[in-house]
């Protein structure tokens, strides 16, 4: 007869330590000082920003990095697990909707839009104590440190970043005394906060289907209709689409209206949020539908420019989206170096194996490129606000490209970092399954893959004659890099050559149509890579943004041959450089790639 204990007996006989081996696990990066451990930033930054103006806003980027490892990266896992909740009544049965936030939400709002002020950042002068607007530049690297723990928020920081844009430009007078104010407060009890809304069920691309009618009635514009995906549901201020009666179909017939969500009385405007979307990723952003039924609206610019108006944001949202998918990347790539440097299997540390090596390169090589191309962007798009046509003309082809690609390849080094936690890292308590699940969110908001790489070829391209821009900014940069080696200058230029030959080619016949993904993409990855060798050559940089150069060449522009013997010396040599923890010394890179 078998003993079968009690269970106080079974109390008293068990261990009293743990016998579990959780020290063999991998820690993650919360904790972590992201500005402190990202190298290839503080590079760019040094070659990009003014040293000046670096210095000064220097106490203010390594406090997003501390914030973004530690405190916004514990809000941001709470409020992923606690989305927002719609009210659509008040208990007396009054159709007074509001949202329901977290508190872990409301406290990431009061660093973005209180502390850092991200929304006036780029807009006017007293931001962080400084005596003028930030460049571009500085505000989307103070969003990338921001987005590597919180990614959600980012969409209200971003329209009402580009409604302030728009309003400014377009806007009457009278029209921008009224919001101007309220959407550049530096006081959270008085700020508006700005969102846009287009897509409908006829379709988000298609924006010449838009049914929302406007009408004029006592003379004040009224909005009749519905709109079927409105990201930052709530906000104070909507830019919205609408066809005013009488006016053609199609794109020429829609007009521009800034929506109010509260009348001067302090009332309701006429419209409802319907419900809120239960989204695969962006949870603790509430994306929502609303319906419109005579809602007071105030017309932004001509009655006929509404999209081209309109389209300005969505150019300025592809970059902040591109910016958004290269701090993700960033994320991800810490997390897998992070599991990869910790970790030991089969008594060795795991990244110490060839083949987890090489799937670390493969995070590595698009992040690092996503980093190179958003800054440059940036940097074009100063000097096109400048008054350079090069540059504009280069910019408008610049911005489908990195919203096509970075968006694209976030999703594989997700899904990559992810798998070198390995089995942790489809847990929610981990990170990885939150940045696989927000990666998806970049290739639908701002048009589809299909959709920019469209823009790139056939109208950046072939309307435009963009690439022309854009080869004589790449060229430049290939000219200003003196320390590049000349093997792979020549290499850079051929492929140059050839991916403007190509986008040409798909641009000028309709029938190539299928093509416009390998055009785009040609473009975008000889772009990173003459950006990566020229950062690479500059005194002060890190010199293995060369080996990344050479590498974007060989994996992602040259002919593959998938049966061919390996050719292991040097690309071997130039892999162990890019793992290790520190940069190597310029000579070591250049008699690698001589």
């Amino acid at each position: 007869m078998s003993f079968k204990p009690s269970y106080a007996e079974y109390v008293r006989l068990r261990p009293t330590t743990s016998n579990q081996s959780s020290q063999h696990l991998a820690p993650d990066c919360a904790g972590l000082d992201f500005y402190a451990i990202d190298r290839g930033l503080q590079d760019l930054l040094g070659l990009y920003v003014p040293d000046a103006l670096r210095q000064q806003l220097q106490p203010h980027f390594e406090r997003m990095g501390q914030l973004a490892g530690g405190r916004l990266n514990e809000l941001a896992t709470v409020a992923d697990k606690n989305p927002p909740v719609l009210h659509p009544r008040t208990r007396w049965g009054e159709d007074e909707d509001w949202i329901d936030y977290h508190p872990a939400y409301q406290e990431m709002e009061h660093i973005a839009f209180g502390d850092f002020q991200f929304h006036a950042m780029s807009h006017r002068a007293g931001v962080l104590g400084c005596s003028a607007p930030l460049p571009v530049i500085a505000k989307y690297a103070f969003q990338y440190l921001f987005v590597q723990s919180e990614f959600g928020q980012m969409c209200p920081i971003s329209v009402s970043d580009t409604s302030i844009h728009l309003i400014r430009k377009y806007a009457s007078a009278e029209l921008q005394q009224k919001l101007l104010p309220r959407l550049l407060s530096d006081n959270m009890q008085t700020l508006w906060k700005g969102t846009q809304f287009m897509t409908e069920k006829t379709g988000g691309s298609d924006v010449g289907a838009v049914e929302t009618v406007a009408r004029q009635i006592d003379g004040q514009w009224r909005l009749f209709g519905e709109k079927w995906f409105c990201s930052h549901t709530d906000a104070d201020i909507a830019l919205i689409l609408a066809r005013p009666e009488g006016a053609p179909a199609g794109t020429k017939g829609l007009a521009l209206f800034a929506l109010p969500r509260r009348l001067e009385d302090g009332s309701r405007n006429t419209y409802r949020i319907v419900r809120l979307k239960d989204k695969l990723g962006t949870r603790s952003m509430a994306s929502g539908e609303l319906r419109l039924d005579g809602a007071l609206a105030y017309p932004v610019g001509a009655l006929d420019q509404g999209l081209k108006q309109m389209m300005e944001q969505v150019n300025l949202s592809r970059l902040s989206h591109a910016v958004r998918a290269a701090a993700m990347m960033r994320r991800c790539l810490n997390e897998a170096m992070q599991a990869a440097r910790h970790r030991s299997a089969f008594g060795n540390p795991v990244i110490a194996y060839p083949l987890l090596q090489r799937q670390l390169l493969k995070l590595m090589l698009p992040t690092e490129a996503a980093l190179s191309m958003v800054m440059a962007t940036a940097d074009v798009m100063h000097q096109a606000n400048q008054g350079d046509t090069t540059a504009r003309d280069a910019l408008r082809l610049l911005t489908p490209l990195i919203k096509f690609r970075t968006c694209r390849d976030n999703i594989v080094v997700a899904t990559g970092a992810m798998e070198v936690r390995g089995g942790n890292g489809y847990i929610e308590d981990f990170v990885n399954a939150r940045l696989v699940r927000d990666a998806h969110i970049g290739v639908l908001w701002e048009g589809t893959s299909n959709i920019n790489a469209l823009d790139a070829i056939q109208r950046a391209v072939h309307k435009n004659g963009a690439h022309h821009a854009l080869k004589t900014v790449l060229a430049a940069r290939l000219e200003r890099g003196t320390q590049i080696p000349s093997r792979l200058r020549q290499k850079l230029q051929l492929h140059l050559d050839r991916a403007v030959a190509l986008a040409e080619s798909v641009a000028a016949n309709a029938q190539h149509e299928g093509d416009v993904r390998r055009a785009a993409s040609g473009l975008y990855y000889i772009c990173a890579a003459i950006l990566l060798a020229w950062e690479g050559a500059q005194a002060g940089v890190d010199p293995r943004r060369l080996l990344l150069a050479d590498a974007i060449v060989r994996t992602r522009l040259a002919p593959q041959d998938p049966l061919a013997d390996p050719d292991a010396e040097t690309a071997h040599a130039a892999d162990a450089l890019l793992l290790q923890v520190q940069a190597p010394e310029r000579e070591v890179v250049l008699a690698l790639l001589a």
